[in-house]
């Protein structure tokens, strides 16, 4: 079955070059593709091209988009493995993206300003993203980072059909990541970074693991959040769904959100092994 990934969301959140990046890992790419000829050039590859998987950017330079979206994606469901991927940032992010490129808002003319342009699509597309298999938020990432988070997420899959748990260690004085599912807050965990010797180390080195061991406290927390996501994570894979979101996070994001996040990793992986296991350290290089 042809593997089909639709790329939407936000006018300057990065769909130009998440679609680059499935276009490197062998997806045929195609940017601002018209929604009512979706059906048409499904029978085509079909019939006489050799492409396994697809990679579209549809939004809302195509004035049928919104209509059409998901009349169409009923009418195809059954004839493709899909996946839609919602690419969003912050207004901050997308006004300073805009300011930069020098580009101009497809909804500029209709909203009358940037920032009445960036609320009229966040309202538009809105039943769109919540029905998203998955909702990316591009803020904190520049055009390297979103590429090899692209990477991240799709190229170690055997396939779409397979099912993802990805895990977002991140710091909440940077934002909660908007994407999440679940959420588990490590801040009540003892703190590395007020050990002088540990300060400099990331939550991805021993040092840090073994001092967050060292402590009752965390290894009754590991126990909790490990029996819930055994729980939840059997239950979505029981309804079907294919993605699955977890946020784990401290207050900068370096030291235990990480640590964390690799030692629930290890200890459901052995449970959960047709499962593909994701971790992104969101802010693990920030002071």
């Amino acid at each position: 079955m042809i593997e089909v990934v639709i790329i939407t969301g936000l006018s300057g959140s990065g769909k130009s070059t998440a679609l680059k990046a499935f276009e490197d890992m062998g997806y045929l790419s195609i940017d601002n593709f018209p929604i009512r000829l979706f059906g048409l050039f499904l029978k085509e590859i079909r019939e006489s091209l050799d492409y396994k998987k697809v990679a579209l950017v549809m939004d809302l330079r195509d004035r049928h988009f919104l209509e059409e979206y998901f009349k169409v994606l009923n009418q195809i469901k059954s004839e493709v493995l899909l996946e839609v991927l919602f690419l969003e940032a912050s207004k901050e992010v997308l006004i300073m993206r805009y300011n930069q490129t020098r580009r101009k808002h497809p909804l500029l003319e209709k909203a009358g300003s940037l920032l009445k342009a960036i609320d009229l699509e966040m309202e538009l597309l809105q039943k769109i993203r919540e029905k998203a298999n998955l909702v990316l938020d591009t803020s904190n990432f520049n055009l390297h980072q979103l590429r090899n988070e692209i990477f991240k997420i799709y190229a170690p899959r055997e396939g779409l059909a397979q099912a993802v748990v990805h895990f977002i260690a991140f710091g909440f004085k940077y934002g909660i990541p908007a994407e999440l599912n679940y959420l588990f807050d490590v801040r009540f965990l003892p703190n590395p970074y007020f050990e002088p010797e540990l300060r400099p180390l990331n939550g991805t080195q021993q040092p840090i693991k073994d001092f967050l061991l060292s402590y009752q406290e965390t290894h009754q927390y590991l126990k909790f959040i490990e029996n819930f996501l055994r729980w939840a994570i059997s239950q979505h894979l029981k309804e079907g769904r294919r993605y699955l979101t977890i946020g784990i996070g401290c207050t900068g994001g370096k030291h235990r959100a990480p640590a964390i996040t690799i030692l629930l990793e290890e200890r459901l992986f052995p449970e959960f092994k047709k499962v593909k296991f994701i971790s992104t350290y969101r802010d693990i290089n920030k002071e």
